[in-house]
């Protein structure tokens, strides 16, 4: 079994470039995922690994190789454990995972969806609260409009706690991602304070899809006129907007509720 014992190798400096750029994990298709859980949820979601790194005094090697037994395993020492991982609660495991492409076409939905929409998130640590809150609704789908970056960065897959490989994503414009939702006859909500309704006055008992933006520009005209209806969380204080995943949470619990789920 390999041993690497250097942060100089280059195969460890490759991995670096994984995690720093998104250039570097366009060209290999791969990124890096730390800890057992987040693997684990990986396999779990039918992620290829491709390679494991294990710290034999966190992580036994047995450990490693009954996770993920097609994948290379690889013995590292602490300092390039710490040289790759972010955290120390990673249970002295980091895999390399084949990425995959979020085509609209390749969504499976339900009968009765119920999909989050957002548009031009930014802030990673949004992005992984957003994921984390469609695991916990038990969302068809979450689909990102006009990304500003790939979802494979490392501070989203830490974030979203594994949750970027439990639910079903996609990615496209927003022209493309109104078409697909009007195509399946799927009412668009859209969370924006013009011309809008309270959210719990409406109805999402039906295919349903819940569009947000981000907190300092919201949603842009192209989804409001292309609204089912357009909605807004009442507010009571002296400002007019909240965390986006916090507001998502809101109308999408507000959503299972009106299906029984709960």
């Amino acid at each position: 079994m390999k041993q690497i014992t250097s942060v100089q190798n280059p195969y460890i400096k490759s991995l670096v470039l994984l995690q720093e750029k998104a250039k570097a994990r366009k060209q290999t298709g791969t990124f890096l995922i730390e800890g057992k859980r987040e693997i684990e949820l990986a396999l779990k979601g039918n992620f290829e690994m491709e390679t494991l790194l294990f710290y034999p005094e966190i992580c036994f090697e047995n450990t490693a190789r009954k996770l993920a037994p097609n994948a290379e395993l690889i013995e590292i020492n602490k300092e390039v454990f710490q040289k790759l991982a972010y955290r120390d609660t990673t249970e002295g495991l980091i895999g390399i995972a084949k990425s995959k492409s979020f085509q609209l076409s390749d969504l499976k939905l339900s009968k009765n969806p119920l999909i989050l929409v957002a548009e031009a998130p930014e802030k990673p640590g949004n992005i992984g609260a957003l994921l984390r809150t469609a695991d916990a609704a038990n969302l068809d789908a979450v689909i990102i409009a006009n990304p500003k970056g790939d979802l494979f960065n490392p501070n989203i897959v830490r974030s979203s706690v594994g949750c970027l490989f439990t639910n079903q994503i996609a990615t496209g414009t927003t022209s493309e991602i109104i078409a697909f939702l009007k195509e399946k006859n799927i009412a668009i909500f859209c969370a924006t304070l013009q011309n809008s309704n309270s959210y719990h006055l409406e109805d999402y008992s039906v295919p349903t899809a819940l569009v947000v933006g981000t907190e300092a520009t919201g949603l842009t005209q192209e989804w409001r006129d292309a609204a089912t209806k357009n909605i807004l969380i009442p507010m009571q204080g002296e400002i007019d907007s909240m965390n986006v995943s916090v507001a998502a949470a809101i109308l999408l619990f507000e959503a299972k509720r009106q299906r029984n789920f709960l």
